[in-house]
C-alpha cells in the first residue's frame, strides 16, 4: 500500500506540503486540541513540554518536514 493511499484506496488529505508559517497553526489550535484531549479523559497539559510535545505531534501530522522539499 502505498504511504498517500489508506486502507480504502482514497488518497490522504495529510500531511500537507509545507511552504512556510501557516497562520492557522496557533497557540489557540493546540489549546483547542489539549481540551479535546482533556474532555475523553486524558490529564490536562500543564507541563510546557507536554505542550511542546503536542504541538510537535500536530506539525509532524499536519505538514510533510522540510527536508523532503529538497
Amino acid at each position: 500500500m502505498s504511504v498517500t493511499a489508506s486502507r480504502s484506496g482514497a488518497e490522504r488529505s495529510y500531511p500537507l506540503p509545507h511552504a512556510g508559517p501557516d497562520a492557522r497553526f496557533t497557540e489557540s489550535l493546540v489549546n483547542s486540541v489539549a481540551a479535546v484531549l482533556v474532555g475523553y479523559g486524558y490529564p490536562r497539559l500543564d507541563a510546557s513540554a507536554d505542550r511542546a510535545a503536542l504541538e510537535s505531534a500536530l506539525a509532524a501530522f499536519l505538514y510533510d518536514p522540510l527536508e523532503s522539499h529538497t
